[in-house]
């Protein structure tokens, strides 16, 4: 009876604990189709694409930083500060008008010369890709418009390198508006939106001309409408004035360095099917080839190793290879950055010999290595590489470099390119800081810039205990040696000490 009941009671139980196995088995839903199938693993190729072009806008973002270090420390200290807050304020617009139209200029659906749709840019109503830049990825198109905005910003930041220590703040807003939101993304439409020069066969990966090229002619153009600072030229020969803090500028190359992992390798706008270590391979080729060029460079040109323009060799190499990492081979890679570094130094003294007072270098080092960067996918790139692209995408006959065997028509189309962006930039900055000059103004008084933009433009130091009397600031035996002078009302306008 004690075995029924016991056998009785384990029936039960068993089916009690089988019951929700059995009504789940009854419940499950049928298994996956291939259309299901399909759509799980795109939405996961779209999740996967979309985050690696994020991360390399946040990258590309961070490039910033380095541009505010690499300025700060080669500029006096003085304006320290000002070259901070023409970061943020430079940035900031960037973003708000590539918002605005940049974005629907450069990559909307349009005709051959700019976008005419996608203003005031909404994710939700964007049109599906028909340009070059969409075609090619799965990312969603918020993290194409995310990308693409810090490639904006980074190209304006280059232009003002060229005129640290004298411009006047309200004229970084005005050129940024229309910088950002008309001059930048039409020349981007040209080719990376699918216009006219993508149709033939013009190749720029990542931007040598796009980005660097523009904003070195926008610094171009506001260094000759600006003038140079005051002492750089004596009797018509250049005097040096050199950065307050070199180890600064060089942690802001190392950053630069840093964020272009991403302005190269996301340039793909892909991250599944594609290897972006080979871009990143020949990028970082290029960069250590371009610091050794301008360390020989410099002992040629000045007898001794500028520690600056090995930070400027770096900066070169990477300009350089920017559009061409994707279409040559890594030897070629090397031959690329080296000549971009050995020809830093040499631009530098050039330039300065013409009367152009450019603190930074940017001429050399964005528009130079820009110019050098793109003609060489017309020199070395190869067929295999760049098939891709003019052969699947454009519909273009096969086309090599032309020291690896190929004929002159890449490197026609390059030069021409180049050209073009030259004419359309150039002219259209130089019109501009024009206008500013004569409405709000371009440049500070001779006082304003003697005692410094820190204070003049912005009612601060950047480095006050190194002008003012700051209580505390300084140990207790200093004092006495160096007594206060007391603070007045005409402290903003007193002389700098310092640099």
């Amino acid at each position: 009876m004690r075995s029924r009941l016991l056998a009785a009671s384990t029936s039960a139980a068993l089916l009690t604990l089988g019951l929700p196995a059995f009504a789940s088995a009854q419940d499950a839903p049928p298994a996956p189709t291939v259309d299901t199938l399909q759509q799980s693993v795109t939405s996961l190729t779209t999740a996967v694409d979309s985050l690696w072009v994020v991360v390399g806008a946040c990258l590309v973002l961070f490039m910033q930083a380095g541009f505010a270090l690499l300025e700060t420390g080669l500029s006096r200290s003085k304006n320290a500060g000002a070259v901070m807050g023409k970061i943020l304020i430079n940035m900031s617009v960037a973003m708000l008008m590539f918002w605005i139209s940049g974005f629907a200029l450069g990559f909307g659906t349009g005709n051959d010369f700019l976008g005419q749709h996608g203003f005031f840019f909404n994710a939700t109503g964007f049109p599906e890709a028909v340009d070059t830049v969409f075609s090619a990825s799965t990312a969603s198109v918020s993290s194409l418009f995310f990308f693409q905005m810090a490639f904006c910003a980074v190209s304006l930041a280059i232009v003002f390198g060229s005129m640290l220590d004298r411009t006047k703040f309200p004229a970084y807003i005005a050129f940024a508006v229309v910088f950002c939101g008309l001059i930048y993304p039409i020349v981007a439409h040209w080719t990376w939106g699918g216009g006219w020069l993508f149709k033939d066969g013009f190749l720029d990966y990542a931007g040598s001309s796009i980005v660097h090229l523009q904003g070195a002619l926008g610094a171009l153009a506001g260094a000759l409408v600006i003038g140079p600072r005051l002492g750089k030229y004596r009797n018509g020969k250049p005097i040096p004035i050199p950065g307050h803090s070199i180890p600064l500028a060089i942690a802001g190359v190392l950053i630069l360095w840093f964020g272009w992992m991403g302005f190269n390798g996301a340039s793909s706008l892909l991250a599944n099917g594609v290897d972006f270590a080979d871009v990143l391979l020949s990028t970082n080729l290029a960069a250590g080839a371009g610091v050794l060029g301008a360390t020989l460079g410099s002992l040629m040109m000045f007898k001794t190793i500028d520690v600056s323009q090995m930070g400027n060799g770096a900066i070169g190499g990477l300009v350089a290879i920017t559009a061409s990492c994707a279409f040559i081979d890594y030897w070629a890679a090397v031959v690329v950055g080296l000549i971009a570094g050995l020809l830093i130094p040499i631009i530098v003294v050039l330039v300065e010999r013409r009367g152009i007072d450019d603190p930074l270098g940017a001429l050399a080092a964005h528009g130079v290595s820009g110019i050098w960067g793109t003609l060489a996918i017309g020199l070395f790139g190869t067929s295999a590489r760049m098939d891709p692209v003019l052969v699947n995408a454009v519909g273009l006959d096969s086309r090599s470099g032309l020291l690896v065997g190929g004929g002159f028509g890449q490197l026609w189309v390059q030069f021409y390119g180049i050209v073009a962006t030259m004419a359309f930039t150039g002219i259209a900055c130089a019109v501009l800081f024009l206008a500013i000059k004569y409405t709000i103004g371009l440049r500070v008084s001779e006082e304003h810039e003697a005692n410094g933009l820190d204070i003049s433009e912005h009612g601060m130091f950047g480095y006050p205990e190194s002008f003012i009397e700051v209580p505390g600031a300084q140990p207790t035996s200093w004092h006495s040696d160096h007594p206060a002078e007391p603070l007045s009302e005409g402290a903003a306008s007193r002389p700098a000490t310092a640099n």
